[in-house]
């Protein structure tokens, strides 16, 4: 059948079958499907929707569209979390430390920035020499070695999906749920896991805005890898502000590595990181009960294993050997760097977050087009938090940019994402567990 010819039964709200559905996952990788016709059928599918089993139709073609992973070398339970994307969401990096400092195996398989969301290995990419793009055999070996590596799609991954997730960041159909529900899991499903936690962010940052909709995208995620064999529950957890101090790739690496070492960790994050580390735990059976998931967390980050071995993984994919202890020296740092004040007093009361997000990709630290490069050094840190009591002319956020006239554009778009009001809100970090 001709691709126009599947595009129109999808665009006229009729099911697909499984024949129809793996003529599309091929056509993303031999071509068959060029461009425009892949915007228009990923447009179809967001306007249209689809049914449960053409989700999972989708999900194992897409799987299948390239090599799936088995792990026989492995003596461990392998397990992955995967977040909906945010903004400032760095969790990635500490929580798979953590968790591979307990016994358990980490293959992961991130994502590059898409929409106002940072990508994983966009971050990662912010240290000189390090290639998030290895062979599969070099992933399995790094695994092994070290229980954990952070790694963007290879070719050979669910090529499927990495074409179908970059024309979705320029086409408008990222919050498509059978879409996100399918690139999610055509990825991790590859990976060969025992088992996942999805954190489903939620909120005016995340792809779902609100909780009907998080609710609905985490049981999609929760039922489709289940089906397939997958112990899988989601979280659903807040985006209505940025996640931690900073927004930005090097600037979330810095972060990253003050979380690791205790030097600084933004309550709300590590209240994430935990929960998610917890539970991974836990589907993992390596312990049955939240105290004891806790007590192995807190001993991963106290203890500095998480941090050792987060440090040896950057130096196995390229980057430096000592990058924990001087982080900045295989970084670009910005040109310009401004403080952004309050201009009234009060307390922090909302936050535009994809706005925020969008301040960042203006700057050139996201993509506004596939294939474009983008800048790692820019973005904003110090930022004060939802609740936080400010006078005027108190910084609420700094600035970093590669010209003077990005500096000021950005800065005014941070301080009008900004709400001051005279009382501080109440706030919620995890809304729900779905299992």
């Amino acid at each position: 059948m001709l691709p126009q010819e599947i595009i129109r039964l999808k665009r006229d709200g009729k099911p697909l079958n499984n024949a129809q559905i793996n003529a599309f996952a091929t056509g993303l990788v031999d071509n068959t499907f060029n461009d425009a016709q892949v915007g228009a059928m990923a447009m179809a599918i967001f306007q249209q929707g689809m049914a449960t089993e053409e989700v999972i139709a989708l999900t194992d073609n897409m799987m299948r569209s390239g090599d799936v992973l088995s792990w026989p070398e492995l003596d461990g339970p392998i397990v992955d979390k995967h977040s909906t994307g945010g903004v400032g969401d760095k969790v990635s990096f500490m929580l798979a430390a953590i968790v591979a400092s307990c016994g358990v195996y980490v293959p992961m398989i991130a994502g590059r920035g898409l929409g106002h969301t940072g990508g994983t290995s966009d971050k990662l990419e912010s240290i000189s020499g390090v290639d998030v793009q290895p062979s599969v055999d070099r992933f399995k070996q790094l695994v092994k070695q070290n229980n954990m590596a952070i790694i963007t799609q290879t070719e050979r991954l669910a090529p499927a999906d990495k074409r179908l997730y970059s024309i979705r960041d320029v086409t408008s159909t990222v919050e498509s749920i059978p879409l996100i529900t399918a690139s999610i899991l055509s990825k991790k499903l590859a990976a060969g896991l025992d088992s996942l936690v999805m954190d489903i962010k939620v909120g005016n940052g995340a792809m779902m805005a609100d909780l009907a909709g998080a609710q609905a995208l985490a049981k999609s995620i929760v039922s489709v890898a289940n089906g397939a064999g997958v112990r899988t529950q989601a979280i659903i957890t807040d985006m209505n502000q940025v996640l931690g101090f900073s927004a930005g790739n090097a600037l979330e690496m810095i972060e990253t590595v003050d979380y690791l070492t205790g030097k600084s960790r933004c309550p709300r994050l590590h209240g994430v990181t935990v929960e998610l580390a917890c539970s991974m735990l836990i589907s993992a059976g390596v312990t049955q009960d939240k105290g004891t998931a806790e007590v192995l967390v807190n001993k991963a980050l106290s203890s500095g294993q998480a941090a050792e071995r987060f440090d040896r993984m950057i130096s196995q994919l390229g980057g430096p050997t000592d990058f924990i202890e001087y982080p900045w020296k295989t970084m670009q740092k910005a040109e310009q760097v401004g403080d952004i004040v309050a201009d009234k007093s009060g307390y922090i009361s909302e936050m535009n977050t994809r706005e925020i997000g969008m301040q960042v990709v203006g700057m050139k630290g996201g993509r506004t087009a596939n294939g474009q490069q983008i800048d790692h050094s820019v973005g904003f840190n110090a930022i004060k938090p939802i609740g936080s009591k400010v006078n005027v002319g108190d910084v609420i956020a700094r600035c970093h940019a590669s010209s003077k006239q990005a500096l000021a554009i950005a800065s005014q778009g941070y301080l009008d994402a900004v709400t001051i009001s005279e009382s501080a809100p109440e706030q919620t970090l995890i809304y729900q567990h779905i299992v």
